[in-house]
């Protein structure tokens, strides 16, 4: 049996200010479509300057908001491909 080895990469970049982080997170698949999500933070006016952590929020969010994408993508593939309409995959 022939095992293949699928490699996908995930970008983040991120856009800030005194009070936001703001994420774009994108996934070049192996048919080369893309992929993209957005996170946000916001640091409250009382907290302190902690850039990481508004990475870290802000990323977390973009990267969730990309797996949500990719479920919606393949329970469409599925559907597509049984000709008939599944159960959602979102867990």
């Amino acid at each position: 049996m022939m095992h293949t080895t699928v490699g996908w990469h995930v970008e983040l970049e991120f856009m800030e200010d005194e009070e936001h982080t703001r994420a774009v997170a994108m996934v070049r698949l192996p048919d080369g479509s893309e992929v993209r999500a957005h996170g946000q933070a916001s640091r409250h006016h009382t907290d302190s300057h902690q850039p990481r952590v508004g990475e870290e929020i802000a990323g977390a969010r973009a990267l969730n908001e990309l797996a949500m994408q990719l479920l919606t993508k393949a329970h469409g593939e599925i559907d597509a491909a049984s000709g008939r309409t599944s159960h959602p995959i979102h867990v």
